[in-house]
């Protein structure tokens, strides 16, 4: 149910949605209520330059990608029990319709894991992520599986977890499936944006892990004066900033994080 209800809720409230939904009211509402309609015009061109060429997008992730860290951190010295991977990255629709593995822009979890399976060559590498979306087929796991044997990682350090649809699954059937011990230390790979909220709840599950972000979309917070090129490309960045934001509002509310806005 909060599977579902997290992904109809965002659908309403998307600021690109509601970008259009505005524009689109607004000029439906022209006609017969002229005061109404233009608002809404002007409200919806207001969020096209402040959220799509202006920085306002920027200026929502960059509290996010920087909570944890400013740069890609070094590896522990530490012996790393494993690396647990994140979906994500996969595209899932073009991979089963044209096969081996279709990547989307968050493509540098696989890259970074697989560049640190290689680093660290006794640590398991664990793969979590089924079908994010509301509608679809399962995951693609086995695509996923395969990419690491074919780039030299042995079959037995590789650890497939298929089933979870959302982060708080994420964490809690991988650690369900490895069964951490106090001295184990495993390493969490996922956007750098996305990881507040994945530490807070695989710290609510009681799995305790180390933070490795990646993938981080700006390059630091001179991004929070730089335009965008595109209206395109700045409503995606807010969308992808509000979605993080709600989502870590929402599992705080909800009990599935350690804390509101959890950090190192």
């Amino acid at each position: 149910m909060f599977f579902v209800a997290s992904k109809v809720i965002f659908f309403c409230i998307q600021p690109s949605n509601l970008v259009f939904f505005a524009l689109l009211g607004g000029t439906l509402l022209l006609g017969w209520c002229p005061k109404w309609g233009r608002r809404l015009l002007y409200a919806g061109l207001a969020g096209i330059v402040l959220f799509g060429y202006l920085p306002g997008g920027n200026i929502l992730v960059l509290p996010l990608e920087e909570r944890f860290a400013s740069r890609v951190p070094a590896v522990p010295h530490e012996k790393i029990s494993g690396i647990i991977l994140l979906g994500g990255f996969e595209d899932i629709s073009i991979t089963r319709a044209r096969g081996g593995l279709a990547l989307n822009e968050a493509a540098e979890r696989l890259t970074e894991t697989l560049r640190l399976a290689h680093e660290l060559p006794e640590a398991k590498v664990v793969f979590t992520g089924g079908s994010g979306a509301l509608f679809g087929d399962n995951g693609i796991a086995d695509a996923v599986k395969q990419f690491f044997i074919d780039a030299g990682i042995a079959p037995d350090r590789i650890i497939i977890e298929n089933d979870s649809r959302n982060t708080y699954q994420n964490a809690v059937f991988t650690k369900a499936l490895l069964r951490p011990v106090q001295q184990d230390r495993w390493l969490l790979v996922t956007s750098a944006y996305h990881m507040p909220r994945s530490t807070g709840v695989f710290r609510k599950v009681g799995f305790d892990v180390v933070p490795y972000p990646v993938d981080f979309r700006t390059r630091d917070w001179d991004d929070a004066f730089r335009p965008f090129d595109s209206f395109a490309a700045g409503l995606q960045r807010t969308d992808l900033a509000v979605k993080e934001w709600i989502g870590l509002v929402a599992y705080w509310i909800t009990g599935r994080s350690s804390a509101i806005f959890p950090g190192p």
